[in-house]
């Protein structure tokens, strides 16, 4: 033990080390290697509601040569450090970028989406963005441009609605990505209410702005054409079979006996002695990717440079937010390192020593029978979790307690599966010949070891963030891969996260751990241990592989969602997450597990991180 002793010791300097990379890294790329600078702001809006934003802004802003600026908003369920591609690359060719979490995202302040807006929606993030930038000595205020993803996108078209009233309007352009525009006079929000303007006279709200969209040509929400029976042509149809797109590239005419307009092609119009631009940029690409991908990044470089020029002049393929997100992931790597190595030293201190086990864990021969059992067991499990993940999710996210309502419903279907986990490993440890000795393996431990487990558990946990709020403060940097980030939180979020999350996703990731090294951590997969994880987290994966190829191999080959109805595709697109979430905890499980024979330290460090991440990655609303 004595080796892995020194293996930890040496492990933790590298894992330290990673996420200083890490941060030195991704603070390079986005201040574009010293010539943007890149400031946190929190500041209170007219309505009384706290904004949390990321302020870049490049050398070429002075008051004596001010620069044209663009508010960038995430989507619903993302926060600010989901823009980052567009702060990185608008950044670098001299626009001032204000990145901004939406009310009720990252760490501006709750939005009360029951009320706000006349709509139930509290988008008020873009426009509240555009009143500060326009506050701002270096930033040209004839060049505010407005864009956002999704949910950002309907904060933008509220952003025209309230600049529409303004006698000289601040906003000059506007990038949709991933939601409709304001095709008809009943459409106030673009996108939500596109069905109800059905038979309403087309309309261009946007007057002499320029505006393009990014229609994803399978975005699971938007983007719908909508026929004269009623029926529903999704994404793929929009831009062959939809007076929508075609009126939009018609600045709001009525389309019908027009030649037939194309995406990727910018069209001009005169309106109110204004040059006025339309374009529709349509990616092979489903919603979520839409804020993660080099052709969504090209497009929004392209079309402000359109609008406003390049202060800096650099090409639209010239993109280096790769590597920013390759080192934000080094530092994530980093992360789970750090917990491994952290938790082994703390096993050889005298508080909590007596956790470690005497020997390394090794895989044990698995006879016939308990392979029966276990695929048997896998089989009804994975049939469970897939065919109750949508009505669990709907159930919980209705509940009317609910501050996170996505998370809660994905939390109660995570407690469900853990919960079917206990009672497969009860059955099949009484239908199996291999008798399993539930001290030895760690599944029994004595009161004092769960008082130090829970403690080591808590110290770990605190110490991993610790790590965040230090790249956070001293680089503006987190830790993530995607639509997966540890990043920081108030302390509001930090109660959510703890409660009642944590608690459902600790029986989930507690019997995960016992159930992948307690009872199976054997020679299924091979005598390697790595390759008995994999096929175990691979059997964990399964129902969410499931549904993800029924869902988007359905709209791939049939141009139309498996579930499309209500809020079906916004509970499958999350799912995505847990193919990153799932095999770290698996890592993290087993790593841990084979110095201290114990599954319940690990399952209680990547229950509660794993709730942590789910609630800062979310929205949460006044109830």
């Amino acid at each position: 033990m004595e080796k892995v002793k020194r293996q930890a010791s040496i492990l933790l300097i590298v894992s330290i080390i990673l996420m200083l990379i890490s941060g030195i890294v991704v603070s390079l790329v986005q201040t574009n290697f010293g010539h943007v600078t890149v400031k946190h702001l929190y500041w209170e809006t007219e309505a009384g509601r706290a904004i949390s934003a990321n302020l870049y802004i490049p050398d070429n802003a002075t008051a004596d040569s001010p620069a044209p600026a663009v508010v960038t908003s995430h989507g619903y369920l993302n926060n600010k450090e989901m823009q980052d591609i567009n702060s990185v690359e608008l950044s670098r060719r001299g626009y001032v970028v204000l990145a901004i979490d939406q009310p009720g995202c990252g760490q501006s302040d709750i939005g009360d989406y029951a009320n706000e807006n006349g709509s139930g929606y509290d988008f008020v993030g873009v426009y509240q963005g555009v009143l500060e930038l326009s506050r701002l000595p270096y930033v040209d205020k004839d060049k505010i441009g407005i864009t956002g993803h999704s949910m950002g996108g309907m904060s933008s078209n509220l952003a025209i609605l309230e600049d529409n009233q303004n006698e000289t309007p601040m906003i000059s352009a506007i990038l949709l990505n991933c939601i409709d525009a304001m095709y008809v006079e009943a459409d106030t929000m673009g996108g939500l209410a596109t069905a109800m303007g059905i038979g309403s006279d087309y309309v261009n709200n946007y007057m002499s702005r320029d505006v393009g969209i990014i229609a994803c040509k399978y975005d699971e929400f938007f983007h719908q054409t909508y026929t004269e029976d009623g029926s529903v042509l999704q994404a793929p149809y929009y831009m062959t079979d939809s007076n929508f797109a075609q009126s939009f590239l018609y600045f709001g005419e009525n389309p019908t006996g027009l030649e037939t307009r194309n995406s990727e092609t910018i069209y001009h119009e005169n309106i109110d002695g204004e040059d006025a631009i339309r374009v529709i940029y349509n990616p092979a690409q489903i919603h979520p990717w839409s804020h993660f991908s080099k052709r969504s990044a090209t497009a929004t470089i392209e079309f402000f440079n359109e609008c406003f020029g390049y202060p800096v002049k650099i090409s639209s393929g010239n993109q280096i937010w790769q590597i920013k997100e390759a080192f934000n992931l080094v530092g994530l790597v980093g992360v789970v390192l750090f917990i491994v190595s952290f938790v082994t030293c703390m096993l050889f201190t005298r508080t909590f020593e007596v956790l470690r086990a005497n020997e390394v864990a090794v895989a044990r021969k698995a006879n016939k029978q308990s392979i029966k059992c276990y695929i048997g067991g896998a089989v009804i499990s994975t049939i469970l979790a897939a065919c109750t993940y949508q009505p669990i999710v709907e159930f919980g996210k209705n509940l009317p307690f609910t501050e996170q309502p996505m998370i809660f419903g994905i939390a109660l279907w995570a407690a469900f599966n853990g919960v079917i986990t206990i009672i497969t490993l009860f059955v099949s440890s009484k239908l199996s010949s291999e008798k399993i000795d539930l001290v030895d393996c760690g599944v029994i431990i004595s009161k004092e070891k769960i008082i130090k487990t829970v403690l080591l558990g808590i110290v770990t946990v605190i110490c991993a963030y610790l790590c965040v709020f230090v790249a956070d403060y001293f680089f503006v940097s987190d830790f993530r891969i995607w639509n997966v980030g540890m990043k920081v939180l108030n302390a509001n979020t930090l109660r959510m996260a703890l409660f009642p999350h944590a608690l459902l996703f600790l029986v989930f990731y507690i019997a995960f751990s016992v159930a992948n090294n307690s009872f199976n951590f054997n020679q299924i997969g091979g005598k390697k241990s790595w390759c008995n994880n994999l096929v175990l987290t691979l059997v964990a994966l399964a129902p969410i592989i499931i549904l993800l190829l029924m869902q988007y191999g359905s709209y791939v080959i049939n141009k139309h969602m498996m579930w499309s109805d209500n809020n079906a595709p916004m509970n499958i697109a999350q799912l995505w997450a847990f193919l990153i979430m799932i095999p770290g905890a698996a890592v993290v499980d087993r790593m841990i597990y084979k110095v201290s024979k114990n599954p319940y330290i690990a399952g209680i460090i990547t229950g509660i991180i794993i709730a942590i991440i789910s609630s800062s990655n979310t929205t949460s609303r006044l109830i």
